[in-house]
């Protein structure tokens, strides 16, 4: 099968969740002998945007990748005030101010669906990630009607899910891969749909390893117990509650306990002796960092469904969630994974819990991967995947005739 999957950002450098996950789909479809293409912009930075990557034709891991110049940077400025109008004004707002919103918010490559629509005919299917930024709002009614669809929307409940021009971009695809219940319940809900579906998730390499004391001595950790949170460091993950959690937990509980920020911050980190941030790190560092930590952390508010965690699981690390996050306490519960917190009480007492009960951390660990290794093993999910594709194939004519 010819396969274009459209996406924001495209790269092995590039950290992403949604970006990450078309990453990995493309790569796993592409090994398993399908012809894949990537339609994706120039940008490495998503708060500006800015072109760093070369325009045109780059082959990654066996996928062709077609880059596409974004036509201007954002403007924060400019940004704030319509996104402030659209999304947080609390009344309807014309289509007209809306569209600029999709403009301002980017990345806006006009070059992008003009392509998608004068290449449609040459795939077999399009499938678009993430329903937020220009790619996808400008890419999927590009495409819709010329070949199948598949909308893979890494959408979670956040205000911006409620812009009124979602409710016919969600009508467009001929299918829908979920990544978890809360999500496909989430959109069902909100925008209803006669395409066909499926939950997928995402792969996880259940043989991935990580070097435990490797990080440790790179960052001078020794036996010190540490909690580890991976990913952008920014406060719509919950990163600064949970920063300041840890702060006052030590003031508290005085101990040798760390907290170890691995990811690109957006905010400054606590100065603090027991945080230590290692900004953006190699793929095989990151499973170093899993692989030595003793709590594994996730703070997010949104989240469609967090690789991180699972890759935390795979690694038999016990985990720590955001409770306000359905997908995290949902994912938490049906792992018997992880303990959930809601409020600095329940996160103070988790971390108790954990160093009282010296079985905890490894039942919860062992809780995880069988629960990895049952819904997220990349074989059976690929071959799910494929099914899937093959279904929206065969609803195509169906729902265009």
């Amino acid at each position: 099968m010819k396969m274009l999957f459209v996406v924001q950002r495209y790269g092995e450098q590039i950290a992403g969740g949604s970006e990450q996950c078309c990453r990995l789909f493309a790569e796993r479809m592409s090994t398993l002998g399908h012809e894949v293409s990537v339609a994706t912009s120039c940008a490495k930075n998503y708060t500006d945007w800015a072109n760093e990557f070369p325009p045109g034709l780059e082959r990654i891991n066996g996928v062709d990748v077609h880059r596409f110049p974004v036509d201007r940077k954002r403007n924060g400025e400019r940004f704030s005030n319509v996104d402030s109008s659209v999304v947080w004004g609390g009344f309807p707002t014309p289509l007209a101010t809306q569209e600029l919103w999709v403009d301002e918010m980017g990345p806006r490559t006009i070059d992008l669906p003009k392509w998608v629509t004068e290449q449609a005919d040459t795939f077999d299917i399009a499938i678009f990630f993430t329903y937020l930024y220009y790619p996808t709002i400008r890419g999927l009614p590009a495409a819709a009607g010329r070949l199948p669809t598949l909308f893979q929307p890494t959408a979670h409940v956040e205000p911006h899910i409620t812009v009124p021009l979602f409710d016919r971009l969600f009508r467009l695809p001929d299918g829908f891969g979920f990544l978890t219940t809360e999500e496909a319940q989430m959109v069902n809900k909100r925008f209803g749909h006669r395409a066909v579906e499926e939950i997928i998730g995402v792969g996880t390499d259940l043989n991935q390893t990580g070097n435990e004391s490797r990080f440790r001595e790179k960052h001078g950790l020794g036996d010190a117990p540490f909690l580890l949170y991976v990913g952008r460091v920014d406060p719509g993950k919950g990163s600064l509650e949970a920063f300041d959690y840890f702060v006052t937990y030590k003031r508290r509980n005085p101990s040798p306990l760390k907290l170890v920020i691995v990811g690109d911050p957006v905010m400054n980190l606590p100065s603090h002796p027991d945080v230590i941030g290692t900004g953006f790190v190699p793929e095989q560092e990151k499973l170093d960092a899993i692989a030595a930590c003793t709590i594994f952390l996730q703070p997010s508010y949104f989240e469609s469904f967090s690789m991180a965690l699972t890759e935390a699981w795979a690694l038999r690390r016990p985990v720590l969630v955001q409770g306000r996050c359905d997908v995290l306490s949902g994912q938490a519960k049906r792992s018997n994974g992880a303990l959930i917190y809601n409020g600095f009480a329940e996160f103070e007492a988790a971390l108790d819990l954990f160093f009282e009960d010296k079985h905890l951390a490894t039942s919860l660990g062992a809780n995880g991967h069988a629960y990895v290794e049952k819904n997220y093993e990349w074989q059976s999910l690929a071959s799910r995947y494929e099914l899937l594709l093959e279904r929206v194939v065969d609803a195509f004519p169906r729902r265009n005739s």
